[in-house]
């Protein structure tokens, strides 16, 4: 097994996370054997090591933990079995009956109260547990206790479990001199700092008590809706939310602040709430389709869906709405001609591409409920003819993910990404690396893939100066501190609920210019980029590029806006007619064989840009994808939700007249 297939199945990233995890399974390996043997400073040095290591994966390597804790070897069973063995050490070195005892009965009783503890901090986390999370509403009209301390409430497992270093160092000393009164004092300081942390929660519990119940906060944030009167909703629920698929909901929420109806964000999952990007909306996060039923959501006349789930049924249900599908991206996948679509009134797509992709799935979508309303999103791509290319080709290389089968795995990671990478590195060019968040979800192979990819550009990539990191940082914590994310709970982040003062748009948008200005002059030297986070943004990328290099996706189809070069993979070597015939997008784009042997030639279209045979096809694609660039699609996108709102208020009218008839 290679050392890539290995990191993939160990859940780690590198070199260096793979010499950590190998450390640390020799530490647990040796700590019997020495305990055995006996040789104490053997025994230190393995426990030490498993102690330094354990933290480290825990920082660097989540996935392997995870993997662990599915294997039953918990953070609790692993400091276990150090105390088993320190204990075992002890006891081959003929330490009296009566330390062994103590220590024994300590280190039990330090267990114990971990335990209850751990008990404690479940009960005071399930009574703050709310049916209802807002942002952008003001819920101080409810009393709602503090939550407890950092110290006391997060990450409480390590704080105490680390606890027995005092009971272990001082047995360890103890050995090593010959005395036993520092493993007294040791066992003392880990009881003693147990029961006092146990005390100071309990404290924190009867202060819970006191939380509201559930109707008094359903009932306070349809007070809050009444005076709002929300018109248009944006909804969404995902069964496996991470800041990974938020990117659906978040593309949105820029467009959602410029319509002339009031808007409101409904979210089901908490992961979801947590994960949402700046925004004035007022948002609703609703976990429970009970609750949600509950909500005063009568005044809203247009419901927007970014993505199919089964908790969309729960919106779906008011009859009085009109429910829109409008995805996350218009792309050549399934996704976006989707039968499961029927079960909406309207599907808004950017363009006329769109309208066709639902036709051609026989008898699904009628043509009187597509409509075009471009993407608004794609504002702040720039245009070839305003693109100023630098003396070397920078080359934007974006696949997509491997997708939930087979059957809709367009990525060109596992069969030729490495290879791509390998070429362009042969030529005078730059890369940007971005690769879909989702990417390795699913498949170990792409995940093998994408590390691979990550270490061969990482070895040309420029540092950040002490000072460039400094200000980015500065700027992302401004950032995020405007966001209005915090870390707190659902009582928390209820109790923090405000309705923002000022707008702060432009402080935001010229800070994330400023972010984007810092970072790409701090590069300008370097050689290739690697893009793992949400700063810089993709169509900042976009915008940095003089060509890109993707699979069939949405990426593709907005990158079409610029009208810049572009590539489609096609790993599958199909013939070019019917790669054409069969994806859209691929209209307009030059398309890459898997073993990249049209490289050179299409990396030409960007070094002579008189040779660039696809620049007419691209023009005539970008209108039939995104739709006309007047009026913007900002304006028909705004539209289009008026003239939906005003059809549903007339059609609710007509229905309370009928009887009356």
């Amino acid at each position: 097994m290679n050392i890539r297939r290995l990191c993939a199945v160990l859940r780690v990233r590198g070199r260096t996370e793979l010499l950590l995890v190998i450390l640390f399974g020799a530490g647990f390996v040796a700590l019997p054997v020495l305990a055995l043997l006996p040789s104490l400073w053997g025994f230190t040095a393995a426990w030490a090591v498993t102690y330094l290591t354990d933290e480290a994966l825990h920082a660097r390597a989540p996935g392997f933990v995870r993997r662990l804790a599915n294997l039953q070897l918990s953070r609790t069973l692993r400091f276990a079995v150090r105390t088993v063995m320190l204990l075992a050490l002890a006891d081959r070195m003929d330490a009296p009956d009566t330390v062994l005892v103590t220590g024994l009965a300590a280190l039990s009783a330090h267990f114990l109260l971990v335990t209850m503890y751990s008990a404690l901090h479940h009960a005071i986390r399930r009574r703050r547990v709310l049916p209802v999370i807002v942002r952008n509403l003001d819920m101080s009209g409810i009393d709602i206790p503090e939550r407890p301390p950092a110290l006391l409430y997060r990450r409480f497992l390590r704080k105490l479990l680390h606890l027995d270093l005092p009971a272990h160092a001082g047995l360890i000393v103890a050995l090593a001199t010959g005395t036993w009164y520092s493993a007294y004092v040791g066992y003392a300081l880990t009881i003693g700092t147990a029961l006092a942390a146990v005390a100071a929660l309990l404290g924190q519990f009867r202060a819970v008590r006191r939380m509201p119940r559930r109707d008094a906060v359903i009932d306070e944030v349809n007070r809050q809706l009444a005076g709002y009167r929300p018109e248009v909703a944006l909804y969404f629920s995902f069964a496996a939310v991470s800041r990974d698929f938020m990117y659906q909901v978040n593309m949105w929420i820029e467009t959602l602040e410029q319509l002339d109806r009031r808007p409101v964000i409904v979210l089901r999952e908490r992961a979801s709430f947590r994960y949402l990007g700046r925004t004035r909306v007022p948002v609703v996060c609703v976990p429970k389709a009970d609750d949600l039923a509950e909500l005063e959501l009568s005044g809203v006349r247009v419901v927007l869906y970014p993505g199919n789930a089964g908790k969309n049924v729960h919106m779906l249900r008011i009859a009085e709405a009109k429910h829109v599908f409008i995805g996350h991206g218009d792309s050549d996948k399934l996704a976006s001609s989707n039968r499961v679509s029927k079960v909406y009134d309207e599907i808004w797509v950017a363009g006329r591409a769109g309208r066709d992709r639902y036709q051609r799935v026989r008898h699904a979508i009628s043509d009187e409920a597509i409509v075009e309303v471009g993407r608004p999103q794609l504002a702040p791509v720039r245009l070839h003819t305003d693109h100023v290319p630098g003396p070397v080709p920078v080359v934007l290389y974006a696949p997509t993910w491997e997708g939930w089968s087979d059957d809709d795995c367009h990525t060109s990671l596992i069969p030729m990404g490495v290879a791509l990478i390998e070429k362009l590195l042969a030529e005078n060019v730059r890369i940007i690396y971005k690769p879909h968040p989702l990417t390795g979800k699913r498949s170990p192979e792409a995940a093998a893939a994408d590390q691979a990819i990550r270490e061969l550009l990482r070895a040309d990539g420029q540092k950040d100066t002490e000072a460039t990191r400094a200000r980015l940082q500065e700027i992302r914590v401004r950032l995020e501190e405007m966001s209005g994310r915090h870390e707190g709970d659902d009582a928390q982040q209820l109790r923090d609920a405000r309705v923002p003062d000022g707008d702060g748009a432009a402080e935001w948008q010229e800070l994330r210019d400023e972010w984007h200005r810092v970072f790409w002059a701090s590069r300008s030297t370097a050689r290739h980029h690697v893009i793992l986070e949400q700063l810089p943004t993709l169509y900042e990328c976009f915008n940095q590029a003089d060509l890109l290099i993707s699979d069939v996706s949405s990426v593709v189809a907005d990158f079409v806006a610029s009208l810049k070069p572009y590539v489609l993979t096609n790993a599958q070597d199909l013939p070019d007619e019917e790669f054409r015939a069969a994806y859209t997008t691929a209209g307009g784009a030059y398309l890459l064989d898997r073993a990249c042997a049209r490289l050179p030639e299409i990396l030409r279209s960007v070094r002579e840009p008189l040779d660039d045979p696809m620049a007419p096809r691209r023009r005539t694609l970008k209108e039939y994808v995104l739709g006309p660039d007047h009026p913007t699609s900002m304006e028909r996108f705004n539209a289009a939700v008026n003239d939906l709102a005003d059809r549903s208020t007339a059609e609710r009218a007509e229905d309370l007249l009928a009887p009356l008839a």
